[in-house]
């Protein structure tokens, strides 16, 4: 399904170019990074410490290894990891069978922001992927304290028009146990 996507491409932000391509296992550590160099992932516990590069790697693999997910990449000309994103496709049964591609971990390195590089990213996902896939629904959430981020993809043209909610699970509940 979204290996159906003609990857690798060249993007072109405000002052440079940049290859999006699929991660690969080589690109864990750099992948790490990105989610540490984020404040609001950073306060979640993405700090990139080592002890915790085998629980990323397992992440990697599974996502590398299921055909509705794919984990893309943007590199620059010397091919740093300069940007990253999740893609997921999720078929429905709302809006009359409408498939949705959902769009998580949006990461820019901070160096790298306001350089022209995520809004190439998104408008790959928007103009390319998502008509590739017969997706005709793009949808992301957002950490309600990223503002920035919020107006960001408003200029792309995504409107803020649902209420998402999070449940997170005690780490005490085992499987099988019921409160």
């Amino acid at each position: 399904m979204l290996r159906e996507l003609d990857l690798p491409v060249v993007l072109v932000a405000t002052s440079s170019q940049m290859v999006l391509r699929r991660a690969t296992s080589e690109d864990l550590d750099p992948l790490m990074a990105l989610l540490a160099d984020d404040p609001v992932s950073a306060s979640r516990g993405d700090v990139a410490a080592p002890n915790d590069r085998l629980a990323y790697r397992d992440a990697l693999e599974q996502i590398i290894g299921d055909s509705s997910n794919d984990l893309l990449v943007a590199a620059d000309p010397t091919g740093r990891l300069v940007g990253t994103f999740q893609l997921t496709r999720i078929p429905g049964m709302a809006r009359r069978g409408a498939t949705r591609l959902q769009v998580e971990a949006v990461r820019v390195r901070s160096d790298a922001r306001s350089s022209g590089i995520g809004g190439a990213m998104m408008r790959w996902v928007t103009d390319v992927a998502a008509p590739a896939l017969g997706s005709p629904l793009v949808q992301l959430t957002s950490d309600a304290a990223r503002a920035d981020a919020h107006r960001f993809y408003e200029r792309l043209g995504f409107s803020g028009s649902h209420v998402g909610f999070k449940y997170r699970v005690p780490s005490d509940a085992s499987p099988g146990r019921v409160r």
